[in-house]
């Protein structure tokens, strides 16, 4: 194969990987790592590494059209970010001592869950009602509709905060945004409206493998020649969704998403149990 074919491919990969990340607030790393480790055979390390520089730019992409229309909780989202950026210091430095194969089994089981997440039920409802310390914080927010504004207040921070720092720690480990554990702390325990979760999903995941990707650079563990294509079209990919999510319904392309996505973590279990990475 070509260098040019070569790039060509993995830029559109790579559109794709921002596309879904976008639309589903999981980050770009779950396209971006299967696509170079199972088509290319890229050492997952590299990988890892162009999956994290994939994320910042996915973030970049996503975040600052949401935050232009009012719907993240950018408040929220710093308070959050304690808890990812920390945990994503560990977890980088956990994975540079970690076997492949075992980065590579765990990785196709948080792609299983992620899957999970996708298809469940969200909350759509705004709490009315919300707890002490979300006040005192004030991490209460509100956000634009068709409508109009709606107000919504949060309970669980403390849950939320816990499952933010394991979050971290995934992201560092296996470049994945984590997004399903952010939207699950977000939505499921903290009681915040699904489109709320998902575009402060979107800002956050960017500081979050910023953290880690200084670390996987300190390590020689990024490539520019796989990490610039894959930057640029995870930007275009991103761009696109941001318009795209306020304009159609994603319950289609979430079920397509999660097929995919569990054949690909099948895949990459089978790869690493049988040592292939």
């Amino acid at each position: 194969m070509s260098i040019l074919t070569f790039t060509l491919i993995l830029v559109l990969g790579a559109y794709l990987a921002g596309l879904v990340g976008s639309l589903t607030g999981l980050g770009g790393g779950v396209v971006v790592i299967p696509l170079l480790t199972l088509v290319f055979h890229v050492d997952i390390r590299y990988a890892i590494g162009a999956a994290l520089l994939a994320s910042i730019a996915n973030s970049s992409g996503a975040a600052s059209a949401y935050i232009k229309e009012g719907i993240t909780n950018i408040r929220l989202g710093m308070f959050l970010e304690i808890a990812t950026t920390v945990g994503a210091v560990i977890g980088a430095l956990l994975a540079i001592y970690t076997p492949t194969n075992t980065i590579a089994i765990l990785f196709g089981a948080v792609l299983l869950f992620s899957a999970a997440m996708t298809l469940r039920k969200k909350n759509q409802e705004a709490l009315t009602e919300g707890s002490t310390l979300s006040a005192l914080l004030k991490l209460n927010g509100s956000y634009p509709t068709e409508t109009g504004t709606v107000e919504y207040k949060l309970k669980n921070v403390g849950a939320g905060f816990s499952i933010m720092t394991v979050a971290g720690v995934m992201s560092g480990l296996l470049g994945i945004g984590s997004g399903a554990l952010k939207v699950l702390a977000m939505d499921t325990a903290m009681k915040i409206p699904f489109k709320v979760s998902t575009t402060t999903s979107n800002f956050m995941i960017g500081v979050t493998a910023a953290a880690s990707a200084v670390v996987y650079l300190q390590r020689g563990y990024m490539d520019p020649g796989i990490a610039f294509p894959v930057v640029l079209g995870v930007l275009g990919g991103a761009f696109t969704g941001a318009k795209l999510l306020t304009r159609i319904n994603p319950a289609t392309l979430r079920i397509i998403f999660c097929v995919a996505i569990t054949f690909v973590a099948l895949e990459m279990i089978y790869n690493g149990y049988h040592h292939k990475f």
